[in-house]
């Protein structure tokens, strides 16, 4: 190995844009940035959505509806589920960590279980709310209701 050899490796450098450096550089005097106006100042920022004095998208799209900041979002799952899960997964007792190991939450959700389908098994099932149908089902079949 010689020190006239050495070379840095493959894609370990780069070769960016070196302005106002001269005009020697090819990229001195204006520096890239055209004649004039706002955009060849120091410290010109343009605004988020401006579009050059056209009205901007977000307040050319017609607003309507309203958006609840208090609304509570629930993950919901349905008795056909939790028979499925009963059946696949062999369990009589159904907490949010078992809702978690199979993929039906995530680690923040809150779950509400909703009375579509058929449960044929004696479950226990732990979460958050139940509906009125859903509870009453778990009920029928032998099993108990925790609402956390």
């Amino acid at each position: 190995m010689k020190l006239h050899t050495l070379k840095p490796a493959v894609g370990s450098t780069k070769q960016r844009k070196r302005v106002g450096r001269g005009e020697g550089s090819g990229h001195g005097g204006t520096s890239t940035r055209g004649h004039k106006g706002a955009k060849s100042r120091s410290g010109y920022k343009s605004k988020i959505g401006f579009e050059g004095g056209q009205m901007p998208l977000q307040r050319r799209v017609p607003k309507f509806g309203f958006k609840n900041i208090n609304r509570v979002e629930y993950k919901a799952i349905n008795l056909d589920t939790l028979q499925q899960l009963v059946d696949s997964k062999n369990v009589s007792e159904v907490t949010l960590d078992v809702f978690r190991e199979n993929g039906l939450a995530s680690k923040n959700d809150l779950i509400k279980i909703l009375g579509r389908g058929e449960l044929k098994a004696k479950v226990n099932v732990s979460a958050h709310k139940f509906s009125a149908s859903a509870s009453a089902a778990i009920e029928a079949q032998g099993g108990q209701v925790t609402i956390l």
